[in-house]
């Protein structure tokens, strides 16, 4: 994967980006199994259809931005943006190899087999 910086997601607890880390691994383990060798982002794995992060660990981003005193709005795309971080954290450690691009103003991935 690419050398970019990894931010950290910060205002939640250890436990809490551990849960997410995991929730987000498996959908990357499914995407692969699935689309193999298509390009994804957070987006793909988490909004759309996926949008309704109730009763999953994501809700957590969600409630970080709007106990700050956000918009729904505002901590939707809050909420996006630390899920985009913590993706780029669980690739980087993630034992497979994958690359990466920026387009549609997002980063993508893929999985190299």
């Amino acid at each position: 994967m690419s050398d970019s910086k990894i931010r950290e997601v910060k205002d939640l607890k250890p436990e809490v980006i551990k849960r997410i880390c995991d929730y987000m691994q498996g959908a990357v383990y499914c995407w692969c199994k699935n689309k193999e060798e298509k390009w994804f982002s957070a987006r793909d794995l988490f909004g759309g259809e996926n949008f309704n992060w109730s009763g999953t660990p994501m809700i957590k981003l969600f409630d970080k931005h709007k106990s700050k005193g956000k918009t729904d709005d505002s901590a939707i795309k809050g909420a996006g943006k630390d899920a985009g971080w913590i993706l780029k954290k669980v690739l980087n450690e993630d034992k497979r190899n994958f690359e990466t691009k920026k387009g549609d103003l997002v980063r993508k991935y893929r999985w190299i087999k």
